[in-house]
């Protein structure tokens, strides 16, 4: 008996091909995980750099919120997880600036590209990134039990805040008690954060700088995904 996956809005905007062929719905499976990564990495270049904290503000919260509720579980951690790995492989997809601390503010908006690349483990937000893929799946988990389009989609995307914050603020704490040296400012990542401790200067650094940034994003995310999907029912015909 052949299982019937949950329809995603990525698949009510590029219906699955009718194809007993394994290879041809998995290329198309791999195109969409490929393009919402690239959604990603585009996000990641809408960046501002605080003076207190190496981890900066982008817009990659809103885009992997996104990701997960357009693909669904398994698509959407997918998605996330080939973005860790470009960044990983040398494509410059990662936020920019990981490799500079000027202890200034600095904003960046897309052009001209400034993404880098660094394995997870090399920079302090790589907590974060591997907490892009839990929140993705979550998100995508909740969003194959229509979530997406339901009142309750804020908390869902208030559960996949949470997934990405867990892993990225215990990376850092991680970093900062260990006495870890960043490699662009030459110093031990607990210099460069503000705070009196390990885990002051974890939730500082990497947590209460963004909650209202990330507040806005998530909400847009729960208006964005609904909005989508009475395009759709109005364009398709789809209820």
């Amino acid at each position: 008996m052949q299982r019937t996956e949950a329809l995603t809005l990525a698949d009510a905007v590029f219906p699955r091909i009718q194809t007993d062929s394994r290879i041809v719905a998995l290329a198309r499976d791999i195109a969409l995980m490929v393009s919402f990564a690239g959604f990603v990495a585009l996000s990641a270049q809408i960046a501002v750099r605080l003076p207190w904290t190496t981890v900066p503000i982008t817009g990659q919260t809103f885009a992997v919120l996104v990701t997960g509720g357009a693909l669904g579980a398994w698509r959407g951690a997918g998605s996330l997880t080939i973005y860790m790995l470009m960044g990983m492989i040398g494509m410059s997809v990662f936020a920019p600036g990981n490799a500079d601390v000027t202890g200034n503010w600095d904003m960046h908006f897309i052009l001209p590209w400034d993404g880098t690349h660094s394995l997870v483990w090399d920079i302090s937000s790589g907590g974060y990134i591997v907490g892009f893929i839990l929140a993705a799946g979550l998100v995508g988990y909740l969003a194959e039990r229509q979530w997406d389009r339901k009142p309750w989609v804020h908390l869902g995307m208030f559960l996949g805040n949470v997934a990405v914050y867990i892993p990225g603020i215990l990376w850092l704490a991680y970093l900062i008690g260990s006495g870890w040296e960043h490699p662009g400012a030459h110093q031990p990542l607990a210099d460069l954060i503000a705070g009196s401790g390990t885990w002051d200067k974890a939730l500082k650094g990497g947590l209460y700088p963004f909650i209202v940034g990330d507040l806005m994003k998530l909400l847009l995310a729960s208006l964005a995904l609904p909005a989508a999907w009475s395009l759709v029912a109005r364009f398709k015909g789809r209820s």
